[in-house]
């Protein structure tokens, strides 16, 4: 009796082992999007998403092969006319950049590897202009179906499975406003759901989760498949003081809000899953007064600063001491310039902070990482993302 027992155990054990393994190695055969995680997570197991933005304006930059870093390789992007129409021409005889690039056959390597290697595609299509959008959410259903009837076909025929929609809106907004983009939202939504077109990923700035901008993110959230949150910028090129780009905490102490946090808010009005955690390969540059952090920057010096551009340097300088932000979780470096009297201070991610940010998407158990963008990467910031999905 015991000798039976035990082998029931010991079978027990080997079926939940082999069927783990089985529904684990079943990802391999399924486009990886959130159908996979889907699928995958009631059990316990989630396919974590990294997204990979790569914009037309660096892709001669982006040197590497992403596959083994990245499951969805998102093309930035095209731009949203005030109807809902794609954006072709700037001037008269003059190609958007983004539409002509994607034309023209110049992404088409990306794309085509992206394929070979099993990885998603995804279209990005964007507007920051507040005019724009405001005529764009004037009639919602109307403009969807304009943007869908082109961008539907661009999808089928590229292969994207995923529409990324980048509208940034950062004034307050009504709550007419914000309704008539829900509807907006959902319109396309139905559309992909009905050609069967793949997902739907929308990104955010976090500040929607605190301030009535234009994205509810609440109502918003129980369409889209995915939201990216932007969280970076915390620090920018025309901040006042220096700082973190995209801190892991310090909310509280340092500043009023962090990474840490928004993720917080975002799980209280979104499922763990459908939440992406933007992470920058980009910092800032200023020149300040000071020579400690959160010195007052110098009006007007403020540029970005590459991870790549941030190593190139560091190969050079050979006094350069990089320390690390308590809170933010962040490399940066001060250094003197001799001809201007001023400092430079450099606040720029690393291996270490996108170490930082896979253990914060653990912790919390969210859908993934997306990346702005690939071409601004250095030799190892990417490496803690080979072993992470």
């Amino acid at each position: 009796m015991v000798k039976r027992f035990f082998i029931f155990i010991i079978g027990l054990c080997l079926g939940f082992a082999a069927g783990y393994f089985g529904i684990k190695h079943l990802a391999s055969f399924i486009p990886k999007n959130t159908t996979v995680t889907k699928i995958l997570s009631p059990i316990g197991i989630q396919e974590r998403q990294v997204i990979g933005f790569l914009p037309y304006w660096l892709i001669a930059n982006a040197d590497k092969d992403y596959s083994k870093y990245l499951t969805t390789l998102t093309y930035f992007g095209l731009t949203v006319s005030p109807d809902g129409t794609i954006e072709k021409y700037t001037n008269p005889g003059e190609a958007e950049p983004g539409w002509y690039a994607l034309n023209n056959g110049k992404a088409d390597a990306f794309l085509e590897d992206a394929k070979k290697n099993n990885l998603n595609l995804s279209l990005a299509v964007f507007s920051s202009n507040e005019e724009n959008i405001n005529q764009l959410i004037s009639n919602p259903v109307l403009h969807a179906k304009n943007l869908m009837a082109e961008v539907g076909p661009i999808m089928k025929e590229y292969g994207f499975r995923d529409l990324n929609l980048d509208i940034e809106s950062v004034l307050t907004a009504t709550d007419a406003a914000r309704q008539n983009f829900t509807v907006f939202v959902r319109e396309v939504k139905k559309n992909i759901d009905e050609e069967n077109l793949g997902t739907l990923t929308i990104d955010a700035s976090p500040i929607v989760l605190v301030k009535k901008y234009l994205i509810d993110l609440k109502e918003v959230g129980k369409i889209v498949d995915n939201v990216v949150l932007m969280t970076y910028d915390y620090h920018y090129f025309g901040s006042s003081v220096t700082g973190p780009v995209a801190p892991v905490g310090g909310a509280g102490i340092e500043a009023e809000f962090d990474s840490t946090v928004a993720i917080k808010e975002a799980l209280n009005i979104l499922p763990q899953e459908k939440i992406i955690l933007g992470v920058p390969l980009y910092g800032y540059e200023w020149e300040t007064l000071g020579d400690t952090p959160r010195s007052a920057v110098i009006p007007g010096t403020g540029i970005a600063a590459s991870n790549r551009r941030v190593e190139e340097y560091l190969e050079t300088c050979t006094d350069c001491e990089v320390k690390t932000d308590q809170y933010g979780e962040e490399s940066y470096l001060v250094y003197l310039d001799e001809e201007t009297s001023t400092y430079h201070q450099i606040f720029y991610p690393d291996k270490s902070a996108t170490e930082a940010k896979v253990k914060l998407v653990k912790d919390y158990q969210i859908g993934g990482v997306a990346l702005w963008a690939l071409g601004y990467d250095g030799a190892t910031i990417l490496d803690p993302l080979i072993s992470f999905h």
